[in-house]
This record gives C-alpha cells, sequence and structure tokens, in this order.
C-alpha cells in the first residue's frame, strides 16, 4: 500500500515520533518549539488524521492519554514525496538533479555515492 500524502505539519508530527519513538499527544506538542507550537487540540486532530491514514496508530491508553507510534517508516515517506516531487517532473529527475547542481547542494561525493549505489544495484540485476 502506497503511504498517505502528508501535510507539512503531519510530516513534522511523524519526524517527533521516528526521533522520540511512541509519544502521547502532550508530548508531542511540548517537543514543538515555544514560540511556533501549535495548539495541543490542533496537534491531537493532526494525530487522529494521521491515524486515519494509517500513518501511525494507538498503542496503549495511560490514564486519559493515548499513547500513539509511527507506523509508516521514515524511509518510506521520504520516498512517497520524492514520488510526488519527480511526478510534477514527469517523472524526469534531470531538472531536479540539474537544480541542485546549479545551487551547490549536490556534491562530488554526493555523486560518487550515487555511483556506488548505482554500480550496486547493477550487480543485483536491479538498474541497467
Amino acid at each position: 500500500m502506497a503511504p498517505a500524502r502528508l501535510t507539512k505539519l503531519e510530516l513534522r508530527i511523524m519526524e517527533d515520533l521516528w526521533t522520540h519513538g511512541p509519544s502521547a499527544v502532550r508530548e508531542v506538542q511540548e517537543r514543538f518549539p515555544e514560540g511556533s507550537r501549535p495548539a495541543y487540540t490542533t496537534v491531537q486532530s493532526m494525530i487522529y488524521r494521521l491515524e486515519a491514514k494509517q500513518a501511525v496508530r494507538r498503542t496503549k491508553k495511560i490514564g486519559n492519554a493515548h499513547i500513539f507510534e509511527a507506523v509508516v517508516s521514515r524511509a518510506s515517506a521520504q520516498r512517497g514525496l520524492i514520488d510526488e516531487l519527480l511526478g510534477l517532473f514527469g517523472g524526469r529527475a534531470q531538472p531536479v538533479m540539474a537544480y541542485f547542481v546549479e545551487s551547490g547542494q549536490l556534491t562530488l561525493d554526493n555523486v560518487r555515492e550515487a555511483e556506488r549505489r548505482l554500480e550496486e544495484l547493477k550487480q543485483e540485476g536491479k538498474a541497467s
């Protein structure tokens, strides 16, 4: 099953759960920076949406607090975002790579690592 599309706030909450592990809504909310901390009910609503999208699940209840954990992995969410980005370019990676080169965000070490990985995939029969 393909991961559901996640909003920026949902991704921020997922990042918190990936980093800190199973957490209550209050714990997630309190880990936002104080100046930009959303209301408790906003975080709660977002976590319930993530639950409906099957990105998180309730693992237990402590008192009145439900503990939630990430079901979708960070790698899976990243792949989904990258696939969505490439979809904007007709599936072509070249315009994205050109941007990274021109902006200085793609280093020679990155290129060497990509070449190494392509060679591994070729040896495994997964790349041409």
